[in-house]
C-alpha cells in the first residue's frame, strides 16, 4: 500500500495542485482546510508524513504543530511547514517545534517531490531506530537500559546491536575507556537467544598473567603449585550463554594462540589436563586500543584479529556525541540522588552549558563521576558549575573562549547559548571546507535551518 500524505492547506488551488504532484508519484493523499480540520482527520488515520501551511484560519500551523508533537501517536508524523517567507522568524519557528523541513511558496513541483521523498524515507529510517532503541533500551537495568542516546552516532550503535543481537556471530567491539563497551556487550547479550543464561565477563588487564590461562580455561587438582583442586574457567561458566573479554588486547601471545583455537573448534582443556571439553558459548570481546595497530606491532596476532572481527561496533567518544550529554547527566542526576536520598531537582543553565562545552577524556564514566559527585555537593538542590570539579570547570571555559572571544561562562545564558551555536556553525563550515550541506549533516540540522542561522549569526558565507 502507498504512503498517505496530508495535506492541510486553506488555499484550495495549492492543496489541489500538490495532492495531484504527489498522486502523480504513486502516494495517496488527504486534504484538510485548516488545522482543526486536519485534526479531525487524524483520530481516524495516521498518515505517513504531513504538509502543513503556517497561516490558517481557525487553528493555524504553529498550534496545530505543537498539538501534533504533544500526540503520543502522532509525534513522529514528519511535518513539512508552508510558508510565503522562507527566511521569516515563521519558519525558523517550525523548525523549533520539531518540522521537518518547509518549502516556499510559490514551489518547484520536483523539489517538493523529493522534499516528499526523503521525509518518508526518514520517517522510516526512525521508526526503525527508534524500535531498535526501545529493544535495546529495555533489556535490563544493569545494562542496555543504562545505554542512553539519541544521537545519530548511538542510533548507529543501536541499530548495529539489534541486527547482530539474535545472532551467534562473533562481535568485536572498539571504542575509548569509559564510552561503554561491556553496556554494548551486555545489550547484545540480552537480546540475543542465550538471555537467561550465564554472561561471563573477563578483564584481561586486570587479572596477572600467570592466572589468566587458569581463570579462563580452568585447572585440575596439582596443576600448578596451589591448585588444590579442579576449578572451571570462565569458557566452561559461560556454557549455554555468552562470554565477554574485554581488553582483549591486553591477552599475551601464547594464549592468543590458545583462544583462535577455542574460537575456531570450540574445545578448549583444563590446565594440566589432556581432556577436550566442547564449549556451546557465544564470544565477544572489545578493546581500547588501536587492534591494528597492535597486529602491525606483532603485539597482537593478525588471525586472532580475523576471527574476532565478524561485526565490528564501534562506540563512540562523549565529545562526539555532545546532543547526549543532558540526557545521560539528567539520568545520572536521577540515579544518584535516589541512592543518596535527594531529591533530583536539576541542573541550572550554566551547569549544561558548562557539561557540553567540556571535552571529558574519560567519557561518559568521567561524565557519571562528575555527577555523583555534583549531587554530593549540591545536596537536593539545583546543581551549579561550582558542584563539578574545579579543572572540569577550567577547562571547559578554556574550551569555549579557544578562539580567544568572548568567555561563555561569562555571558548570560541566552547570550552564551547564541555565541556557542556560532562557534559551533563555524567549526562545522570550516571541518566541512565551506560546504553548507557537509556543514549541516555535521551539526545534524536541516539545511535550510542552517541558512537562516547563518543569516542569524551573520556569518560570512564563503562557499
Amino acid at each position: 500500500m502507498s504512503d498517505t500524505i496530508l495535506i492541510v492547506d486553506d488555499e484550495v488551488s495549492l492543496r489541489k495542485t500538490l495532492a495531484e504532484i504527489l498522486r502523480k508519484r504513486g502516494y495517496a493523499t488527504l486534504e484538510a482546510g485548516d488545522g482543526a480540520e486536519a485534526l479531525e482527520l487524524l483520530r481516524d488515520v495516521t498518515p505517513a508524513l504531513i504538509f502543513s501551511d503556517w497561516k490558517m484560519p481557525q487553528l493555524g500551523g504553529e498550534e496545530f504543530l505543537r498539538q501534533i508533537r504533544n500526540d503520543r501517536r502522532l509525534a513522529s508524523i514528519p511535518v513539512i511547514v508552508i510558508t510565503a517567507f522562507g527566511s521569516s522568524h515563521s519558519a525558523i519557528e517550525a523548525l523549533r517545534l520539531g518540522a521537518y523541513d518547509f518549502v516556499t511558496k510559490p514551489f518547484d513541483l520536483e523539489e517538493i517531490a523529493l522534499t516528499a521523498k526523503r521525509a518518508l524515507a526518514h520517517s522510516s529510517l526512525n521508526r526503525e531506530l527508534v524500535a531498535l532503541r526501545a529493544k535495546v533500551a529495555g533489556a535490563s537495568a544493569a545494562g542496555a537500559g543504562r545505554l542512553i542516546g539519541s544521537s545519530g552516532a548511538m542510533m548507529d550503535v543501536f541499530k548495529m546491536i539489534g541486527k547482530v543481537a539474535e545472532t551467534d556471530s562473533t562481535v568485536l567491539i572498539c571504542g575509548e575507556s569509559g564510552t561503554g563497551k561491556e553496556l554494548v556487550a551486555e545489550a547484545v547479550h540480552n537480546y540475543s537467544q542465550r538471555k537467561g543464561k550465564p554472561f561471563v565477563v573477563v578483564n584481561c588487564a586486570a587479572i596477572p598473567e600467570n592466572l589468566l590461562e587458569s581463570e579462563l580455561f580452568g585447572h585440575e587438582r596439582g596443576a600448578f603449585t596451589g591448585a588444590i583442586g579442579r576449578k572451571a574457567g570462565r569458557f566452561e561458566v559461560a556454557d549455554g550463554g555468552t562470554i565477554f573479554l574485554d581488553e582483549i588486547a591486553e591477552l599475551p601471545l601464547n594464549l592468543q594462540a590458545k583462544l583462535l583455537r577455542v574460537l575456531q573448534e570450540r574445545t578448549f582443556e583444563r590446565v594440566g589436563s589432556t581432556e577436550a571439553i566442547h564449549g556451546d558459548f557465544r564470544f565477544l570481546a572489545a578493546t581500547n586500543r588501536d587492534i591494528e595497530a597492535c597486529v602491525r606491532e606483532e603485539l597482537f596476532r593478525e588471525d586472532l584479529l580475523y576471527r574476532l572481527n565478524v561485526v565490528r561496533i564501534t562506540v563512540p567518544p562523549l565529545r562526539e556525541r555532545r546532543s547526549d550529554i543532558a540526557l545521560l547527566a539528567e539520568h545520572f542526576l536521577r540515579v544518584y540522588s535516589e541512592k543518596n536520598g535527594f531529591p533530583a531537582v536539576g541542573f541550572s543553565d550554566d551547569a549544561i552549558l558548562m557539561l557540553q562545552t567540556y571535552s571529558f577524556p574519560g567519557n561518559v564514566r568521567e561524565l557519571e563521576n562528575m555527577v555523583e559527585r555534583a549531587v554530593l555537593m549540591a545536596r537536593g538542590r539545583v546543581v551549579m558549575p561550582n558542584h563539578f570539579p574545579a579543572n572540569a570547570v577550567d577547562s571547559a571555559a578554556r574550551n569555549s573562549n579557544g578562539d580567544g572571544g568572548v568567555e561563555l561562562l561569562s555571558l548570560p545564558f541566552h547570550k552564551a547559548l547564541a555565541e556557542l551555536e556560532r562557534r559551533l556553525i563555524e567549526k562545522a563550515l570550516s571541518e566541512a571546507g565551506g560546504n553548507k550541506t557537509e556543514a549541516a549533516n555535521r551539526l545534524q540540522i536541516n539545511r535550510r535551518l542552517l541558512y537562516n542561522k547563518l543569516e542569524e549569526h551573520q556569518i560570512k558565507d564563503e562557499e
